[in-house]
């Protein structure tokens, strides 16, 4: 499936469950787009054989589950060392999600979570003491997502 375009049906199912993957059946796609439930489900396998579509992960709201502080942590690390510090950043306790970016100097954008200015302080002396040069720190009031818009065809 790598080496062959995504047709409209995989479009749709993907659509059907970036909109909400924990609620959206294979028969409800079904019935949405016209075929039986175990294409639907033959689909998503292959879909996640081929690595296209690579987990259900719960959305959390964090300051609900009491941990009030949500930061992005900016920081560079050497091109070469890139990709293995990012790995290594999500092992620090409190990280949650961990971005390579390909292009300027703050090259890896670090997610974490906290309850207090003490966990962040520990989170970044941890992430210093992997070779990741802390350039920034944002709290994190809120963030939205959607789906993306080529996923949304008519079959």
């Amino acid at each position: 499936m790598n080496d062959e375009p995504l047709d409209p049906l995989d479009k749709r199912i993907i659509h059907a469950l970036q909109c909400d993957a924990r609620k959206t059946s294979a028969s409800d796609v079904a019935g949405n787009v016209g075929v039986s439930a175990s294409t639907v489900r033959n689909r998503i396998r292959k879909l996640e054989d081929a690595g296209i579509l690579m987990g259900y992960r719960p959305e959390v709201n964090y300051e609900k589950a009491g941990y009030q502080l949500r930061t992005l942590i900016v920081c560079t690390a050497p091109i070469p060392e890139r990709e293995e510090l990012a790995r290594d950043a999500l092992e620090v306790p409190g990280v949650v999600a961990v971005r390579e970016i390909t292009t300027g100097t703050e090259n890896v954008h670090v997610e974490a979570i906290g309850t207090d200015g003490d966990d962040l302080s520990r989170i970044g002396q941890d992430l210093d003491a992997l070779g990741l040069e802390v350039v920034d720190e944002d709290l994190i009031r809120n963030e939205y997502e959607h789906q993306f818009h080529e996923f949304d065809v008519d079959v």
